[in-house]
């Protein structure tokens, strides 16, 4: 498996998604990157979604009641079963994200990697996944990925190296969902095109 997911103390299923009940309940939207995506989608045009690194299902889920066909795909089993549990007609795939040949089907107008899931891959594991990831785009279609900067992690240097050599161009960075500037802070979000 590709994922540091069950090593880093990460939460699972329950805690996760009570941390995003409490943040809703204290009046923070919990929904950020699902707002980003489906703005992203109207601007470009497009309805398929692949939520990679899907965790129980928050984002692909609020998308889908949007009106967007989502397919979340994510290498944790007890998340995977969180997110059937909340909703059993979606498309949930246990796969690791460096090789989704023979799990994950079609081509996407965007693809989702929110919650860290760049920096929770196994480390050289970064490159694979993108070039897997984009192989999975039609031409022209978006890749979206926020991550906290670490010292210790992926860096938004090596991050875009890599986007480039998978045939993905930069287009947008930010530093938070709801698109405030980038300001060399702890957490960026970027958006690459798939170079038809």
């Amino acid at each position: 498996m590709s994922t540091r997911w069950q090593r880093t103390g990460a939460p699972r299923g329950d805690d996760y998604d009570a941390r995003w009940d409490a943040l809703a309940a204290q009046g923070h939207n919990p929904h950020g990157e699902a707002d980003l995506v489906e703005e992203l989608l109207r601007e470009a045009g497009g309805s398929r979604v692949l939520d990679a690194g899907c965790g129980t299902g928050r984002v692909a889920i609020e998308l889908a009641r949007r009106g967007f066909a989502v397919t979340g795909v994510d290498a944790d089993a007890g998340m995977l079963n969180a997110a059937r549990v909340k909703a059993p007609a979606q498309t949930w795939i246990e796969a690791d994200l460096a090789d989704l040949s023979g799990h994950v089907d079609g081509v996407f107008d965007l693809i989702v990697l929110a919650g860290n899931v760049m920096i929770f891959l196994e480390p050289g594991t970064e490159g694979d996944v993108l070039r897997d990831l984009a192989a999975r785009l039609r031409p022209g279609a978006l890749v979206v990925s926020g991550f906290s900067l670490r010292p210790d992690r992926l860096s938004l240097g090596d991050y875009d190296t890599l986007a480039t050599a998978a045939g993905l161009e930069p287009v947008a960075r930010w530093g938070t969902w709801d698109r405030r500037p980038f300001d060399d802070g702890d957490y960026a979000v970027s958006v690459h095109r798939l170079v038809s």
